[in-house]
């Protein structure tokens, strides 16, 4: 009978790690393309009010916000020192807002439509005049649920 006997000591055959780098090309390619990180560009210069009862926005994805304040240093020379509105990254005349409201919802799904948030950033110098005419417009779009922001005051 013969008897079979192995000649050596054989080794696993290495890891081809020549796609890896392909793989990971397309994965950071993937998210470069889908990741949004721009911001709403400041036009206006905000300074927000203090407050000592804050509480947080719960979805932040069912926000818009609306910006009112002076322009920015840069935009002062275009536009002048009188107060503006900002939606997005222009500013807007307060009967605009009607349309804002409608582009901002049907970006929504159907379900989240009703919980759509309006934020107004707005500066605490600011013509109370103007702000009025903000929310009478919203009022008119039926964007109802208005926050106001502001930053936490330290207690004395």
């Amino acid at each position: 009978m013969a008897v079979i006997r192995k000649k050596g000591k054989k080794d696993v055959p290495g890891y081809n790690s020549s796609s890896m780098s392909d793989i990971i090309f397309m994965l950071l390619f993937f998210f470069m393309i889908t990741t949004t990180m721009r911001e709403t560009e400041m036009l206006v210069q905000v300074r927000l009010p203090e407050a000592t009862e804050i509480q947080k926005l719960e979805k932040k994805s069912l926000a818009s916000y609306i910006y009112i304040g002076s322009p920015t240093a840069s935009m002062r020379r275009l536009f002048g020192d009188s107060p503006r509105i900002q939606l997005n990254d222009s500013y807007k005349q307060p009967w605009e807002i009607g349309e804002f409201i409608a582009s901002e919802r049907d970006a929504l799904a159907e379900a989240d439509k009703p919980s759509m948030t309006v934020v107004l950033k707005a500066d605490e110098y600011i013509n109370m005049g103007l702000v009025t005419d903000v929310k009478i417009e919203l009022r008119k779009a039926e964007a109802l649920l208005l926050v106001y922001a502001a930053v936490r005051r330290e207690h004395e």
